[in-house]
């Protein structure tokens, strides 16, 4: 009891004044920087994330908007490339879904929409898809820079849209649908014709003489004149040479 009566004593007296008031300045210099480097590593977090999500966004608005080059040619694009265009759409449309941004979803339905609608055109009006291409781009481009405004619009088309569609255009679309995947289907898988094969005709052989003469032709004048004079310089070389 006598302790804890002479540390009260201590501490409201005048000579614990300096202590305590370097430990408050202590402990209150600690809190404020625990604060601000909270702060500031929060920032720069939701920095390094608005950053990833920008870099996320536009990588997906790029696939979509190269899916959309490639639907208004899909007729005249292989099954295989059909499919990579499927698969890459896919993912767009996934991380699309998946960016923290409000509109995000009303986004994706959007570029579904029209990427179908494109797709659905282009086996009759692919050289008139090229103004549909540009908006294409541009809306999706302005919903990047500017996600609040251009959801109103889209949700706007989406609203258009549900209303045109009714069950019995539902059915002819989905039959036209069909039929274009099919012709498309049979252009490609339909059989190659081997090509023709045209034997070549025999070529005669060659026939070579049974028998040959005997006797070669006589040599020619000049070259029997010729050898008689080679046969005359051996015989004057063969004799003996004799003094007069």
């Amino acid at each position: 009891m006598q302790s804890l009566t002479n540390f009260v004593d201590w501490l409201f007296g005048a000579d614990a004044q300096p202590v305590i008031f370097s430990a408050v300045v202590f402990i209150c210099a600690i809190i404020v920087g625990s604060v601000l480097a909270a702060w500031i590593s929060r920032g720069t977090v939701r920095s390094v994330l608005a950053q990833r999500d920008h870099e996320t966004k536009a990588a997906a608005i790029g696939t979509l908007i190269d899916a959309a080059t490639e639907a208004s040619v899909w007729n005249s694009l292989t099954p295989a490339e059909q499919v990579l265009s499927d698969r890459a759409v896919g993912q767009a449309d996934i991380q699309l879904r998946l960016l923290p941004v409000k509109s995000s979803g009303i986004a994706a339905n959007w570029a579904a929409n029209q990427l179908a609608e494109l797709k659905r055109t282009s086996a009759t009006f692919g050289y008139q898809l090229e103004p549909a291409l540009i908006e294409f781009r541009d809306r999706l481009i302005d919903w990047q820079n500017k996600p609040n405004r251009a959801r109103k619009v889209f949700q706007a088309d989406l609203d258009r849209w549900k209303l045109q569609s009714s069950s019995s255009d539902k059915a002819v679309l989905a039959e036209q649908d069909a039929w274009v995947a099919q012709q498309h289907h049979d252009k490609y898988t339909a059989p190659v014709a081997a090509p023709e094969f045209t034997p070549l005709a025999p070529t005669p052989a060659r026939q070579l003489p049974s028998t040959y003469p005997a006797n070669p032709s006589n040599p020619s004048t000049e070259t029997q004149q010729l050898l008689d004079d080679v046969n005359a310089l051996e015989v004057r070389g063969s004799e003996p040479l004799t003094r007069p």
